[in-house]
């Protein structure tokens, strides 16, 4: 006889993660996004930004979901020290493509998993890639489709911008923004995923 499981919550907002959740048969019993302020800290660095902000999350959805299992998850894309984050506006979209064009970046993906009896477990996900050299025209084509909005970097490898990636070293869930492999690890640790 198995304990009861405690109730599982996501607390994000992004469709992607709920899709990547069903892909291994997850299906949380609430999803409840959180609003921490995303902002990095002087100094800090992208694989330390995602880390702190899924724990930020987790902890945020924990007090409103005490007698939950929280998982919480935050992707961020990193060129060297420097933090790409949602782009604003297509102008700064427009800058981010030109950046990672012909350039090796890397995706990290913080993913924490908090327990009713606030044990918290994490793990950190780094993602190589690099995108091909891009034309103008090629930049333009893709600003043009929107999918730049409000993801970090100002792409999603499942869309379009796949064509433009020469190169991936690691998950390929964690550049959607969710790590498989190392999420059902989590909760296959607490019992929650079986077998």
């Amino acid at each position: 006889m198995h304990a009861p499981r405690p109730p599982l919550v996501l607390a994000s907002a992004s469709p992607r993660r709920l899709d990547l959740l069903a892909r291994i048969g997850v299906v949380p019993d609430r999803v409840l996004p959180t609003d921490i302020d995303e902002s990095p800290r002087k100094e800090e660095l992208p694989r330390q930004l995602a880390a702190r902000l899924a724990v930020g999350k987790a902890a945020a959805a924990a007090a409103l979901a005490p007698d939950a299992l929280v998982l919480a998850a935050d992707t961020v894309v990193g060129l060297g020290r420097r933090i790409l984050g949602k782009p604003a506006d297509a102008a700064e979209a427009r800058r981010f493509l030109g950046l990672l064009a012909g350039r090796r970046h890397h995706v990290y993906t913080g993913v924490a998993l908090r327990s009713p009896d606030g044990t918290l477990r994490t793990r950190l996900v780094d993602t190589a890639l690099a995108f091909q050299r891009l034309t103008e025209a090629q930049i333009e084509a893709f600003i043009a489709t929107g999918e730049w909005q409000g993801v970090a970097g100002g792409y999603q490898i499942q869309m379009r911008a796949e064509v433009f990636v020469r190169f991936l070293s690691g998950s390929h869930s964690n550049v959607v923004g969710l790590p498989l492999f190392e999420t059902a690890q989590l909760l296959r640790g607490v019992g929650w995923l079986r077998p």
